[in-house]
């Protein structure tokens, strides 16, 4: 499974907790989200790209009250699947439920150790060396 996954914990910031195996995301996710900053829920195709926005389905909040938001850019092929946020919620979300739960209420934003932890240490190497889930 190839994804980059952005949110916020209850006290840390919004960043990148999965790279999708890019040295960089940054330039992915913006093209992925590019005109649609100031939408709650989000299913869009960019060429092979997927950009998904949808707020947290356990209804988590952080320190100033706002709902967590989970911004996911999905790479084929597991893009291939997703059409809609509730495919997304059904077939990605479920990869990714378990790792948040862990680090989502750290006092501090979790490093990539606490990620590949979070993970249960299945972390592989993506395309440009970066870590991405495994087995998935």
């Amino acid at each position: 499974m190839r994804l980059i996954w952005a949110t916020r914990g209850r006290s840390w910031g919004f960043r990148f907790l999965l790279d999708g195996g890019y040295a960089d995301p940054l330039p992915i996710y913006e093209r992925a989200f590019a005109g649609v900053q100031g939408e709650r829920t989000v299913c869009r195709r960019v060429g092979t790209l997927v950009a998904l926005r949808f707020p947290d389905p356990e209804n988590r909040h952080d320190d100033s009250g706002r709902r967590i938001p989970h911004d996911l850019v999905v790479l084929p092929p597991l893009g291939d699947d997703v059409s809609s946020v509730e495919d997304a919620q059904r077939l990605v979300w479920p990869l990714l439920e378990g790792a948040f739960q862990r680090v989502w209420d750290q006092p501090r934003a979790p490093s990539r150790a606490d990620v590949e932890s979070a993970f249960g240490g299945r972390v592989d190497p993506g395309p440009e060396g970066d870590a991405v889930p495994s087995g998935q």
